[in-house]
């Protein structure tokens, strides 16, 4: 199994909210959905949106290595790779697909749900290897706010 460098782990980052984005676009294109849909899914990319450029000013940064631990990078990296492979939105596209194909609100808010899922999982493990105590704060935020995410996407789902 490869591993990945740490410009990649934050490039898939990036990617993630990225593809979170396109995915809550493409949703919000959609002819049936109610003013309170549209309001979630709105918040939910707006969101993504954010996430997305904390990403990309860290990624610019020329100390980007110091970032993370040395010493179990590259078992992190392996598990942080398995973890990119089985992502829901793994392949160019398959967000907006699963938008687009997604039989009803119910189908959305669960293709929503994996989505966050798969992203806690990934941001978890890597807040668990980052040296920098201000980029571990970061990423924290990020886990919190994927977190309400899930929640607001669970309740949403209950009172459909």
């Amino acid at each position: 199994m490869n591993n990945l460098s740490v410009n990649e782990v934050v490039e898939f980052a990036l990617n993630i909210e990225r593809n979170g984005k396109e995915f809550y676009e493409k949703a919000l294109t959609r002819k049936d959905l109610s003013p309170q849909a549209k309001e979630l899914l709105t918040k939910l990319r707006n969101e993504e949106i954010k996430h997305e450029a904390y990403f990309k000013t860290l990624g610019e940064r020329q100390d980007l290595n110091e970032y993370m631990d040395p010493d179990g990078f590259s078992q992190t990296s392996s598990y942080l790779n398995s973890i990119v492979k089985a992502h829901i939105f793994n392949k160019p596209g398959a967000a907006v697909k699963l938008a687009t194909e997604a039989k009803s609100m119910e189908e959305i808010l669960k293709f929503a749900m994996q989505f966050e899922k798969d992203t806690l999982l990934y941001f978890h493990s890597l807040k668990e290897k980052t040296n920098n105590e201000t980029a571990a704060k970061a990423v924290d935020a990020i886990i919190k706010e994927e977190i309400k995410h899930l929640e607001i996407l669970g309740n949403y789902l209950d009172n459909l």
